[in-house]
């Protein structure tokens, strides 16, 4: 069991140029936490920071739906093996809200300040996603009516902060995309059960604190 665990933890924090670790690890998503996953569409092969949309200014290159779109999002395992047994390089894509963590995200030098004054608050955290250009906080589904009361009743709400609730999505490890990497920062522990996330008012009254009181709220990218 132990070995078993090894391995599939190995899988859902490496690096991957596509094959079986994108395979297990959408799988794992999909059956095991029932999250719902889509592959996203590829970055351009003529170069990386483009996209393989149609969209030449597209802001999230490799990392977002396109064919299929998002309402395709399944946890059905025959699905997701068909998918990427024919697009073995396609990035993870989450839908988040619903069964599924919606995610609050910030730039990364921001973000990895504001683990840090988290952690010595001693507030706990779930999964964290990182690309390099910007770290998403996994939390517990929220609707947009709970979100704007959260962000109504606070005086002042950094700009670069993003959140990706009902109807929205985010590639997950070990996707490539258009802006690189995407990988674990706070790895889940590895296990059948999906992981445990905050509330979204615990993680946003706190980074909210952290990025105005250390004034690494900005760029806003």
């Amino acid at each position: 069991m132990r070995e078993i665990l090894g391995r599939r933890r190995r899988l859902l924090s490496q690096r991957s140029d596509g094959g079986p670790e994108l395979i297990d690890a959408a799988l794992t998503f999909a059956t095991e936490w029932q999250w719902p996953v889509l592959p996203g569409v590829t970055a351009d092969p003529r170069g990386r920071s483009r996209c393989g949309c149609p969209d030449p200014e597209c802001s999230v290159p490799g990392a977002h739906p396109f064919d299929p779109d998002l309402l395709a999002a399944t946890t059905d395992a025959r699905m997701v093996r068909w998918w990427w047994t024919n697009r073995p390089t396609a990035p993870i894509v989450l839908a988040t809200g619903g069964p599924a963590p919606c995610a609050v995200s910030l730039p990364a030098l921001a973000a990895s300040r504001a683990l840090v004054a988290l952690d010595r608050q001693g507030m706990r955290l779930g999964p964290v996603v990182a690309s390099p250009t910007r770290w998403a906080i996994l939390v517990r589904p929220y609707s947009m009516e709970q979100l704007g009361e959260l962000l109504y009743a606070k005086d002042f709400v950094p700009g670069s902060l993003r959140f990706h609730g009902e109807g929205g999505y985010l590639a997950l490890p070990p996707s490539e995309t258009g802006q690189g990497e995407i990988r674990w920062e706070r790895a889940p522990l590895p296990g059948s059960a999906s992981p445990w996330v905050p509330d979204v008012e615990a993680v946003v009254d706190a980074v909210v604190d952290v990025l105005t009181r250390t004034g690494v709220s900005a760029p806003e990218l």
